[in-house]
C-alpha cells in the first residue's frame, strides 16, 4: 500500500513541479518585451486566455487521470502475474 501511495504521489509531484516549472519559466519573462506574440495580449485583453488556461489544465487533468488507471491497471496484472493467474 505505501509503495501505492508514494508512486501516486511522485506522479502528482512530478506534474505540479511541471506545470510550476513552466509557469516560473512564463512569469520569468519581461513584461514589456519586443517579443512578447501580439496574440497573447489579445487573448488577454480579451479574456479568452482564461479559456486556453482552462483547457490546458483539463488536458493535464486527463492525463494524470488516465496515467493512474493505466497504473492500476498494470499493478492488477503484476498481481495476478505474481499469484500464477497466467499459468491456468
Amino acid at each position: 500500500m505505501t509503495n501505492k501511495f508514494l508512486r501516486y504521489f511522485a506522479a502528482v509531484c512530478g506534474a505540479c513541479q511541471l506545470v510550476l516549472g513552466t509557469a516560473a519559466h512564463a512569469w520569468a519573462q519581461a513584461p514589456g518585451a519586443p517579443d512578447v506574440p501580439a496574440m497573447a495580449d489579445d487573448l488577454r485583453a480579451s479574456g479568452k486566455i482564461y479559456v486556453v488556461v482552462a483547457a490546458v489544465v483539463v488536458i493535464i487533468a486527463g492525463l494524470l487521470v488516465y496515467l493512474i488507471a493505466l497504473d492500476r491497471k498494470v499493478g492488477r496484472l503484476e498481481k495476478r502475474a505474481a499469484d500464477g493467474g497466467f499459468n491456468n
